[in-house]
């Protein structure tokens, strides 16, 4: 690449980079917009910097589970299985079948959402439904090249319609300038901040990255600069998502405050300020954002199931295969019965369950990393510097601290 020009590399980038897009495309989804919605009504440009802390504090974590990967040549769940104790995967396995169902039943209900949003005819369960079975051929008959090119193109879709949408409400330059580079708490926006932070970027999607490098065929730490390349990428894009969702919420100020109503509210209002055309872009954005989640969800997830069975059985390392029967048993799991949210609801205790498993999740990971690729006798040179360990213990804290809040809400 060297002596190219510019609009050389960036196309080799393009072609070259892909899981990072994947990862960032499925991080991606309903519940960042919501929180950076919430967040930028409430407070304005102040609190722009908790997206760009989130993505940061996500790309650790990625990174950690792609460099633990590199070293070893396994996947960091054939990590939690060889390496620790057999309580850590036993966990996982629960947490994993819970959060799949609600995670799923919650993407069905977004994408509805947005498809009857966007055409005004049926009604939401039946697009949910729509979705999830077109997202389940896709990939039940697709291979990971094409998944890839379809997450590039969502990625696109949505980043320029919102992108677009945010530069169109044109706030004053100082004001985001100063948002990004200045942190301030104003009152009453702790709770709404590390809900920005939390929701940027996915949580257990983090480890489908490691299956994704594996069809990419990146095996070793001679790949350590690249997937690192990757991983900036996806994470620039993210916290750029985060920022420019935040700065129309503050731009066009919707009256409704929680919830999936806060987009919908979101879009009424860009009718007023620009238009039906911007209503119709921001829609656009939308509804790719969270068909792009439902997407690399049904994609990746499957790859967790698979590999957690073959390595209890022992076949560590080996290559999840798309067309395995764990693989594609747990894509159908994940594309039908959580369908059942749309017309029966959620019981009460599953919710709690999944609540607290849920937010125990990113603590978990991140306290295993520090575990794991402080090791120089598992990871080699590949170990964690102390700034990562830094970064990686600010967010077993932060984390930590996001579980004991939703813990108490629950209780309450």
């Amino acid at each position: 690449m060297n002596g190219s020009s510019p609009t050389s590399r960036l196309r080799w980038l393009w072609h070259t980079l892909g899981p990072g897009i994947a990862v960032a495309a499925t991080g991606v989804g309903a519940g960042d917009l919501v929180a950076a919605s919430v967040a930028g009504a409430k407070f304005g440009t102040a609190v722009l910097w908790a997206a760009v802390v989130g993505a940061v504090l996500k790309y650790t974590v990625n990174e950690g589970i792609a460099r633990w990967q590199l070293a070893t040549q396994t996947t960091l769940l054939e990590g939690w299985t060889q390496k620790l104790h057999r309580a850590i995967s036993a966990y996982f396995l629960i947490y994993l079948v819970l959060w799949s169902f609600f995670v799923a039943g919650a993407l069905i209900s977004a994408c509805g959402l947005a498809g009857y949003s966007l055409f005004g005819v049926g009604s939401v369960a039946i697009w949910g439904m729509v979705h999830s079975l077109i997202a389940a051929a896709l990939v039940y008959w697709g291979r990971y090249r094409y998944f890839e090119a379809m997450m590039k193109f969502f990625i696109g879709l949505m980043f320029v319609a919102i992108i677009l949408c945010a530069a169109l409400i044109a706030p004053e330059v100082d004001g985001v300038l100063q948002g990004l580079v200045l942190p301030s708490l104003p009152s009453g926006s702790t709770k709404f901040i590390f809900g920005v932070i939390g929701g940027v970027g996915g949580s257990v999607t983090l480890l489908s990255y490691g299956y994704w490098i594996r069809e990419k065929n990146w095996l070793g730490a001679e790949h350590h600069t690249l997937v690192r390349a990757d991983l900036i990428t996806a994470y620039a894009l993210t916290g750029i998502f985060g920022v420019a969702v935040m700065i129309i919420a503050a731009g066009v100020n919707p009256e409704v405050a929680t919830g999936t109503a806060m987009v919908l509210a979101l879009a009424d209002r860009l009718a007023e300020v620009l238009g039906p055309t911007g209503k119709w872009v921001f829609l656009v954005g939308f509804w790719g954002a969270v068909f792009s989640s439902m997407l690399g969800v049904w994609q990746g997830v499957p790859y967790l199931f698979a590999d957690f069975l073959q390595a209890y059985r022992g076949r560590i390392p080996a290559r999840v295969r798309t067309d395995s029967r764990a693989y594609r048993w747990y894509l159908l799991y994940l594309a039908f019965p959580p369908m059942l949210v749309l017309m029966f609801g959620r019981p009460v205790a599953m919710i709690v369950l999944y609540s607290i498993l849920g937010a125990l999740f990113m603590p978990f990971l991140a306290a295993t990393l520090l575990i794991l690729n402080n090791r120089a006798d598992w990871v080699h040179a590949l170990r964690n510097r102390w700034w990562t360990n830094i970064l990686l213990s600010l967010t077993l804290a932060l984390f930590a601290y996001l579980g004991w809040q939703q813990w108490q809400a629950i209780w309450q």
